[in-house]
């Protein structure tokens, strides 16, 4: 359950024109962020479901020889690609109308550009997974899923451990801060905190967007502040500060670590479930496959999975919506300044162009974050409890908060 303070009311940190801005851009994008998950979870379902992912299965692994191998690969990218294909309308829809609020820097061929690589990267990630997995079905149509579980795990600590170094150098360039006041004012916040970190990166952000942003990532040797330019163009210095140490909250109560493990049971559980429904006849029937060492079972696991992930989403978006509150406190207590955090979540809602006050059941459902009215009234409670001035804001009514 969220503990975070909810507004009674609306808040005066925000005039009605940027809150009907960022309300507009919630709905102008909404119908296609999520028509993509809910067409992709169709397409998953009707393949995998049905017979017709048996079919694309067979017909795809025979244009390579119709070994059971090449089914395997071959049906694997098959969808892969389609799914992919199938966001394709869903992400330019978004696009569209994020780059009509001026969230957009990147054009066209950019963007296509990006899709390639992540199609690129799920094939190279996706193909020797399922080679691996359809190993273990040969070796045991029914007991497959126990050593998979274990591998499942040990999977995801490690792509928790690679991802700073092998998928964030592909959409993004990070360059060494240069050396000066900023950075030494966020290398000294870390010393402060107690958290070691190896560099300061600022990364290239503006080649795609306007939105501000900031993280810690990486483990032990491979630590480091990673800061959108975009942030270091438009930000005050100290709210820059601010939003790193949120992200220095992070590393401080281990979040990664914990949500590593966590994300390794949950893996290793979802390989056992799958292992269970797969073995189930009237499962099998439906997607014309044998049993779970056919490839043509392919299509099912998938949509197994997906369905699964969907399922535990609000679950998962619950606890994130904690852990961001749990770090909001920490900048509090590190910085001590609330004001200057009040002024950081204005500037960020404005600039991403945030509802700051959205529905509250597509919170539950979606949001990671607690929302920038939430975590601002938060802030002012923090600062109430020790017995310091509320911060308030003294801007004219129509006057832009950043």
């Amino acid at each position: 359950m969220d503990t975070t303070p909810s507004p009674a009311a609306p808040t005066p940190d925000f005039t009605p024109a940027e809150r009907a801005r960022g309300r507009a851009l919630r709905r102008a994008q909404l119908p296609w962020a999520l028509g993509g998950r809910l067409a992709g979870l169709a397409l998953t379902l009707l393949l995998g479901l049905t017979p017709a992912g048996a079919a694309l299965v067979t017909a795809t692994g025979r244009w390579f020889g119709g070994s059971r191998t090449a089914g395997v690969l071959a049906g694997a990218a098959a969808l892969v690609v389609l799914g992919q294909a199938l966001q394709l309308p869903f992400g330019a829809g978004v696009r569209r109308v994020r780059a009509r609020f001026g969230l957009v820097t990147q054009g066209w061929a950019g963007w296509a550009l990006d899709a390639l690589r992540s199609l690129a990267l799920a094939l190279v990630l996706f193909l020797p997974l399922v080679l691996g997995l359809f190993a273990l079905t040969a070796w045991s149509p029914r007991r497959w899923w126990l050593p998979a579980a274990g591998a499942a795990a040990l999977l995801t600590a490690a792509l928790s451990f690679l991802h700073p170094l092998l998928v964030e150098p592909v959409f993004n360039r990070f360059t060494p801060m240069a050396e000066g006041e900023p950075r030494t004012a966020l290398l000294a916040l870390a010393e402060r905190d107690a958290v070691r970190v190896r560099d300061v990166l600022v990364a290239d952000a503006s080649r795609r967007t306007t939105a501000l942003n900031a993280y810690v990532s990486g483990f032990g040797a491979t630590r480091r502040i990673v800061v959108y330019d975009t942030l270091l163009a438009t930000a005050a210095p100290r709210e820059v500060e601010l939003v790193v140490a949120h992200e220095l909250g992070h590393v401080k109560h281990r979040d990664v670590p914990v949500g590593t493990a966590l994300g390794a049971v949950g893996a290793a559980v979802a390989v056992a479930v799958l292992g269970l429904l797969g073995t189930w006849r009237p499962l099998l029937d439906a997607a014309g496959a044998t049993d779970a060492a056919d490839p043509r079972a392919l299509p099912l696991l998938a949509a197994l999975a997906a369905l699964l992930g969907a399922l535990s989403g609000p679950a998962q978006c619950a606890v994130s919506r904690r852990i961001e509150a749990r770090a909001d406190r920490h900048a509090l207590e590190l910085t001590g300044d609330a004001e200057q955090f009040v002024a950081m979540q204005r500037r960020l809602a404005l600039a991403n162009v945030s509802d700051v006050d959205p529905p509250r059941l597509l919170e539950l459902l979606f949001a990671t974050h607690p929302s920038a009215s939430r975590r601002i009234a938060a802030a002012r409670a923090w600062r109430a409890a020790r017995g310091g001035p509320v911060p308030e804001r003294r801007a004219t009514p129509g006057e832009s908060v950043v």
